[in-house]
């Protein structure tokens, strides 16, 4: 008979072993995985454009071949930088995200698991120290605090608490306070360091929570099962929820309340400058330093995570209720899966080999000639002649005055001029009324047309303007005729 604490043992194993982190860290490419996401995300840089990604993936591979990492043990995996971050996007390593207009890659919770597990046992051995016992007992105070119930119980403890920061007072006006060893200090540092490397996976995990509950949310709506507001309820509901009933949650909610008081932020990065000038702080390596530099950054961070989550998903929730129309996202869905169908009953008779155009343009459909009329069969008239222009009334004679040439006083005007003559001449001896510049275009257009020749050097003129400004222009001379000359065979 199967032993049923074994049996239970050994299926919280493979589940475990199921999940993307243990997935990361037991694969054949692990060392490759953790060096290169390491590399690319950091506290300061949590997010990385897909193209920089890639190029960046594709130069780590190509440094580690080319120092013979890549040898018959294959420890390194095929393929560019693209196809290699696609593949830890399809496992759940990577999460594909769009900021500013910009395509990003960010650190999936299992991912940012993964890598706080193997920093925290690269980095040296656990100790049982007296920081680590100091802060479960603190928790463990705490929790008896809040969980008592009897009043004079905890004015006790609370009592007793006060005597003794007194006592540590009284000590410390006396001068009798000693600092503890470097070895200590170095301790409570590495154990805040360890505190610090799990929340990015907390708050990650708020933040992907908040985006599975958007995807429900959209397929709720998409499908119409229930009416829209009661859709909505939930999601508040369970937005609410994520807050309050889960261990990320609450450490959101602590940070929130933490990021919330800039006092208290402000004093946290003094603390933390402080201590990166204490002696003992020289122990640490350069990456442990910076590590415990950045923990304010990287709790600030956390939080814009989750926030930035919680603004998107209201945003395409938003967006869906706007613009949800059941009756064409019904006909999207028949059409799509009418195309589905379609493909799947080709493929089973169509071999491998075979060969498809593809469509590169819908048939146009032919109509023919369309009726324009339905009781007139007559065409319809023609429109009315265009009037002679001396039946062209004007307004008044300013309007007419900035008009275009004056034809027919120009012609009355040259024909008195003889044969030929001299355009500049001819143009300078007109009344100031038909000296305006359209006339000098007129005058030229009717030269043209009766024929002229052009003379030697430049002629200048002065044109009139209704308003009395003038303009000069010059042109090549011009001799022009009254009449056309008679063409001869």
């Amino acid at each position: 008979m199967t032993d049923t604490r074994a049996e239970a043992a050994y299926s919280r194993s493979l589940a475990a072993f199921r999940t993307p982190t243990l997935d990361l860290l037991h694969g054949r490419f692990a060392p490759f995985v953790v060096a290169a996401l390491s590399i690319l995300f950091t506290a300061d840089r949590p997010s990385v454009a897909i193209a920089d990604a890639h190029a960046e993936v594709a130069e780590i591979l190509d440094e580690l071949r080319s120092a013979g990492h890549d040898d018959e043990e294959r420890r390194l995996p095929s393929g560019s930088g693209r196809e290699v971050c696609r593949t830890w996007a399809k496992v759940g390593w990577l999460v594909q995200q769009i900021d500013d207009d910009v395509e990003v890659y960010r650190l999936s919770a299992h991912a940012v698991e993964a890598l706080e597990i193997t920093g925290r046992t690269g980095a040296g051995r656990t100790r049982v120290s007296n920081s680590r016992i100091r802060t479960l007992l603190e928790a463990v105070e705490n929790l008896s605090d809040n969980a008592e119930a009897d009043p004079i119980r905890r004015l006790v403890r609370l009592t007793a608490e006060r005597d003794a920061i007194d006592a540590e007072i009284a000590r410390a006006e006396l001068g009798d306070l000693a600092p503890l060893d470097d070895e200590e200090l170095l301790e409570e540092a590495e154990n805040v360091l360890h505190l610090a490397r799990e929340l990015p996976a907390d708050f990650t995990r708020v933040a992907e929570s908040l985006k599975a509950m958007q995807r429900d949310v959209v397929a709720h709506l998409r499908r119409d099962e229930r009416p829209t507001g009661e859709v909505l309820r939930e999601y508040l509901q369970r937005a609410k929820d994520v807050m309050q009933s889960t261990p990320e949650g609450r450490a959101f909610s602590g940070a929130l309340r933490l990021i919330g008081d800039a006092d208290r932020i402000d004093a946290l990065t003094d603390q933390l400058h402080v201590l990166l000038r204490q002696p003992f702080s020289q122990r640490l390596d350069a990456a442990q330093r910076a590590e415990l530099d950045a923990i304010g950054r990287r709790v600030e961070l956390g939080v814009e995570e989750v926030l930035a989550a919680q603004r998107r998903a209201s945003h395409v929730i938003t967006g869906q209720v706007k613009t949800h129309d059941p009756l064409r996202d019904r006909q999207v869905d028949d059409l799509l899966r009418d195309v589905i169908s379609g493909l799947h009953a080709w493929t089973r008779d169509t071999s491998g080999s075979h060969i498809v155009d593809p469509v590169r343009s819908l048939p146009r459909l032919d109509l023919g000639h369309l009726r324009q009329s339905i009781s007139d069969i007559r065409p319809p008239g023609t429109p009315a002649p265009l009037t002679d222009a001396d039946d062209v009334e004007f307004v008044d004679a300013d309007t007419r005055a900035w008009g275009g040439p004056r034809y027919a006083e120009i012609e009355a005007y040259l024909a008195g001029l003889g044969e030929e003559f001299d355009l500049a001449d001819a143009f300078a001896g007109v009344d100031d009324d038909t000296r305006r510049p359209v006339d000098l275009l007129g005058m030229l257009e009717i030269a043209h047309r009766n024929g002229l020749a052009e003379g030697e050097g430049v002629s200048i003129v002065e044109a009139l303007r209704p308003d009395g400004t003038t303009r000069r222009f010059a042109f090549g001379a011009v001799t022009a005729r009254t009449h056309k000359e008679e063409q001869h065979d």
